[in-house]
């Protein structure tokens, strides 16, 4: 039977602290969160095989997540390759017209986000789209960027992607579930996003001629697009098979329930079926391919951040954090937001903020009786909130594809930020307190 270990709290919290301090110094993510892991269990009492025995029972806890994530590939892989998402957001745009330039564009990302695009790629689908409806309406880019952005986030947050997977699994319940009860918090952060960006239409700089010349150039001649009805197919296979066993335990049908239908199962699934009903099923080796090589930093990660995690359940951390916030007469509801907030800000990313929060501050956050489909919806809507600081790659994507400078692009966050505190808001609202 190998040793066990109760490390210290301050260790477990210098370990994170390092661990954060690392990857804001650019060292690459994985090595960052082992290293803050291996430090903090040696300066908290563990010798070096009681560490390693952390590191490795802390990395098989994300093992469930990792198969998810892997399996989402796939489904990211057919809608981003296939051109079935571009499809859903041309469709959307031109159908709303002009008028409604804004919501349309903001209601395009969401969709396409929530169907299972990366938030990083769906701007880029969407953003030449949103530099043509700008140049045409004179819409500013700030107000295009934080259309885009904030209907990204709305939909991340009820997207079979690998932070919604992470942010189930870490707390123990269907993925399904949790994308159902963010549906309204999403809502919401719809709403605020097509109210900033209507007030910022006119400030800040215009779309140029320039800005279009440019975008032609990177548009490939011959770009065949599936029709919108193949287009369809992916996400309503996989959305309709993900909600089989909800809607079955709702209205009590055996047959449902006992399905078992896990995400693993499910999103493969949706990906083979759209790219058959794309015709483009010749393709599904290359689909799968580029899905999975999307999927290798997120699975990295994934293990740096569960040795993390093996650190800090094996410590002293959970209670002194569930004592302290006892003494202080705060709501231990606000951890599961809060921590969200704070580790997505340090990564610059919301499936490593998720996948920390949850590894580090689960086990406090459900010690104060809050019900694990409340922690992961307060936790996953914490995490959209300051994401997209300087330090990660999507303020640069998002950047690029809506041609601004980093100066301009900075003038953004403030109101990114704000479509993902309403988020948070109404999470905590509604499952921290009314107890929905």
């Amino acid at each position: 039977m190998p040793q066990t270990v109760v490390v210290t709290w301050w260790a477990a919290l210098i370990g994170l602290a390092l661990a954060i301090i690392l990857i804001l110094k650019k060292l690459n993510p994985v090595y960052s969160l082992l290293l803050g892991a291996i430090f903090g269990c040696l300066i908290g009492g563990a010798n070096l095989l009681q560490t390693i025995n952390i590191l490795i029972a802390g990395s098989q806890s994300v093992m469930g997540t990792i198969l998810r994530v892997l399996a989402a590939g796939m489904l990211a892989g057919v809608m981003m390759e296939s051109g079935s998402a571009e499809t859903i957001a041309r469709a959307i745009v031109s159908k709303l017209g002009d008028r409604l330039a804004i919501f349309a564009l903001a209601l395009a990302t969401m969709i396409i986000t929530a169907v299972g695009v990366f938030i990083p790629v769906a701007v880029l689908i969407v953003a030449p789209i949103a530099l043509e409806a700008g140049k045409k309406m004179h819409i500013s880019k700030l107000a295009l960027l934080v259309a885009l952005s904030g209907g990204g986030k709305a939909g991340n947050i009820i997207s079979p992607n690998p932070n919604t997977i992470a942010a189930a699994k870490g707390f123990g319940i269907d993925l399904s579930q949790l994308m159902i009860a963010d549906f309204i918090p999403a809502l919401f952060g719809l709403a605020m996003t097509v109210l900033l960006a209507t007030l910022l239409k006119n400030k800040g700089s215009e779309v140029l001629d320039e800005d279009l010349a440019n975008l032609a150039a990177d548009t490939p001649e011959n770009k065949n697009l599936p029709s919108l009805g193949s287009a369809l197919v992916t996400p309503i296979v996989a959305i309709v098979l993900l909600l089989l066993n909800p809607i079955g335990s709702m209205l009590h049908i055996k047959v449902l329930t006992t399905l078992n239908l896990d995400a693993l199962y499910v999103l493969p699934i949706a990906a083979i079926v759209g790219a058959i009903a794309m015709k483009q099923g010749s393709k599904l080796r290359e689909y799968a391919a580029s899905g999975m090589s999307r999927m290798t930093d997120v699975v990295l990660i994934l293990i740096g951040a569960g040795a993390i995690g093996g650190l800090i359940t094996n410590s002293s951390l959970p209670k002194e954090v569930i004592a302290l916030i006892k003494v202080s007469h705060l709501s231990g509801t606000l951890l599961a937001p809060i921590s969200g907030i704070l580790m997505a800000a340090a990564a610059a990313s919301t499936s490593t903020g998720v996948i920390l929060a949850t590894g580090s501050f689960g086990k406090s956050i459900l010690g104060f009786g809050v019900a694990p489909i409340a922690a992961a919806a307060m936790v996953h809507t914490g995490a959209i909130v300051i994401d997209q600081l300087p330090h990660g790659n999507y303020f640069h994507v998002t950047a690029n594809a809506m041609r601004m400078n980093i100066s301009e692009r900075s003038k953004a966050i403030v109101y990114e930020s704000i479509v993902g505190l309403t988020t948070a808001i109404v999470a905590t609202v509604m499952f921290g307190y009314m107890h929905l």
